[in-house]
């Protein structure tokens, strides 16, 4: 990258950060409770490296907005069942692209680059897999262990599959590199069976 270029992502990577850190939903992940979405960004985007290392920063900021802001529109918003969920997480993502689009158009991203993250915010085109498999990875670190205090087992396990089969074989293989409790363990063990 130029360096203008690392300027523009340093500061573009800045204000994804600070709009996050604005999350009243904080999380306990690696030993310090943190806002939920500044958590998924953060994570996220070491998961674009650790799957491919030499992804490009526009991977790099779609991974990171995932779930820009995500709080502002709550579920509960949305109808309970799997009809409201699906409203919800389509509306999500189209918020999260709309809301990234600007904050790069604001620190000199062009239109294209900006096409290009908003696809793969919206797990399409190229990248959008791998902006996938990073959400899955983050939901099972952060969040598998609250919902499986939720939901009973056979509905977690349910989930679990349904994540997994919206990864690729590659991000499938990171699962083991997470650290997760007894508990957990034994749920994806179940699932993944």
């Amino acid at each position: 990258m130029r360096s203008l270029s690392q300027s523009r992502f340093a500061v573009a990577v800045a204000t994804i950060d600070g709009a996050n850190a604005a999350d009243p939903t904080a999380v306990m992940v690696r030993g310090s409770e943190r806002p939920l979405a500044l958590v998924h960004g953060e994570l996220a985007a070491e998961w674009v490296v650790a799957l491919l290392p030499d992804a490009d920063e526009l991977v790099s900021l779609a991974a990171r907005a995932h779930h820009l802001r995500r709080w502002e529109l709550p579920r509960s918003s949305y109808d309970a069942g799997k009809a409201g969920y699906l409203r919800w997480k389509r509306d999500q993502r189209q918020r999260h692209a709309h809301d990234v689009g600007e904050l790069l158009a604001a620190v000199g991203y062009s239109a294209e680059e900006i096409e290009q993250v908003q696809a793969m915010v919206l797990r399409r085109g190229p990248g959008g897999q791998l902006v996938e498999d990073a959400a899955c990875l983050v939901f099972i670190e952060t969040q598998l262990a609250a919902v499986a205090t939720q939901l009973d087992r056979d509905h977690l396990i349910d989930v679990i599959r349904k994540t997994a089969k919206k990864m690729s074989p590659e991000a499938l293989a990171a699962v083991g590199r997470i650290p997760l409790g007894e508990t957990e363990q034994s749920l994806l063990a179940a699932a993944l069976a």
